[in-house]
């Protein structure tokens, strides 16, 4: 196993077994060492050795990490929610709850990248990343739609139990399988327990605005009812 040096913008091919740590450690190296705006691409050979490099010279590479600004861009609430919903609809799962996980995760920062390496709004993993077929964690849509696929494949795998399904997300599915339950790691009852109020706070947040807004529909109409009709004027008559 070796790592090939940067020099310049360019940096060497990585090569390594299959394994999620040692894949999670590559990414974070390279995306450290690259240059401020960089593409990181990806080719798995038959033996399983995965390459990586940001000089793709054969068409087999598929990108999986797509360029970096360094900047913090803004995202408004009326740009996620509507990607936010769709996901969850098709994945059959509550909006808040995704709203939860992303606030978790990367505080709503779709360029967030962790120190292991995952990536974007619902931070990723890159080998997560391709199972899901996210071709650009950095894209919002395309990062929500893979967490909000994970996640649902986790319930599903954890029937329906959502504090095994978050700690799956947060540790890794086989972590929860080894120990039957939710893994003694306090990073992850910590997660798991910070995902759930967040989860409860825009559950209360959301029935508080749609009761605010049933009540002002209310209103208008009991006011438009209770209006004086306006008497009509002898010349508006036809």
């Amino acid at each position: 196993m070796g790592f090939g040096s940067y020099t310049g913008s360019t940096i060497q091919m990585a090569y390594f077994s299959r394994t999620a740590v040692l894949f999670s450690v590559a990414a974070a190296l390279l995306l450290n060492a690259l240059p401020s705006r960089a593409d990181v691409y990806q080719y798995i050979d038959a033996n399983g050795t995965i390459s990586l490099t940001n000089v793709p010279n054969d068409p087999r590479y598929r990108r999986v990490i797509a360029e970096l600004p360094r900047s913090r861009p803004v995202i408004s609430d009326g740009e996620l929610e509507p990607v936010i919903a769709r996901h969850s609809r098709v994945h059959r799962l509550h909006p808040a709850l995704i709203r939860a996980i992303i606030k978790t995760e990367s505080d709503f920062n779709p360029l967030a990248v962790s120190r292991a390496g995952a990536i974007g709004l619902m931070q990723l993993m890159p080998q997560t990343a391709v199972r899901l077929d996210v071709r650009d964690s950095y894209n919002p849509d395309e990062n929500i739609g893979g967490g909000t696929k994970y996640l649902r494949q986790l319930l599903d795998r954890f029937n329906g139990n959502l504090p095994l399904a978050l700690a799956a997300y947060n540790a890794g599915e086989h972590a929860v399988e080894r120990y039957q339950g939710l893994p003694p790691i306090p990073e992850t009852r910590q997660y798991v327990q910070k995902v759930l109020r967040y989860y409860r706070t825009f559950l209360t947040n959301e029935r508080l605005s749609s009761s605010r807004a049933y009540r002002a529909q209310a209103l208008g109409a009991k006011a438009r009812a209770l209006a004086p009709s306006m008497p009509t004027r002898s010349s508006d008559r036809p």
